[in-house]
């Protein structure tokens, strides 16, 4: 399978805003995993002023994005937006890092990115996927997430500080 995905190419999960300059800019962009295409500075300029990516390493992020499925949001050619998902392929999927660079935000582009990756031929059938938020519910409950259901819970393990990278 290609690495380039056609955002146009997916019916997605959940409807876009019938909203016409929403319908505009969403047309206006292409989505695609083409890892080849992702700029790596703005991907690491964004993440790395982040609450949840905060001092990132560059070589870290690199890391990351190898062993992830990469989706970068395009405008003319440069790139407005990036998320990924780690996953098994078969049952689970983790969504992270995912951003819309501030001057492209509020045109329905998060929501466009999401509802892209949710409907990403290798991504159907799992059983379920996760991601973390502290101030985006909305969005992604627009989209079919939702907290678990008592009493589940998750747990996290970070690793020990060290004096360097995002952890300490």
């Amino acid at each position: 399978m290609s690495s380039a995905v056609a955002a146009l190419a997916f019916s997605t999960p959940c409807s876009v805003p019938d909203d016409h300059a929403v319908s505009a800019a969403i047309a206006a962009c292409e989505i695609d995993t083409d890892k080849t295409r992702l700029d790596l500075a703005m991907i690491h300029a964004f993440l790395v002023r982040s609450r949840w990516a905060k001092g990132i390493p560059f070589a870290v992020m690199c890391k990351a994005i190898e062993h992830s499925i990469a989706f970068g949001l395009y405008r003319e050619g440069r790139q407005i937006g990036f998320a990924r998902v780690v996953t098994d392929h078969a049952t689970f999927a983790y969504l992270a890092d995912v951003f819309v660079v501030d001057g492209e935000r509020n045109r329905g582009l998060g929501r466009h990115l999401v509802e892209t990756i949710l409907a990403h031929p290798e991504l159907q059938g799992l059983r379920r996927w996760l991601l973390g938020t502290r101030d985006a519910q909305s969005l992604y409950r627009r989209c079919g997430f939702a907290e678990p259901p008592p009493p589940f819970a998750f747990l996290e393990r970070l690793a020990a500080p060290t004096g360097h990278g995002p952890n300490g």
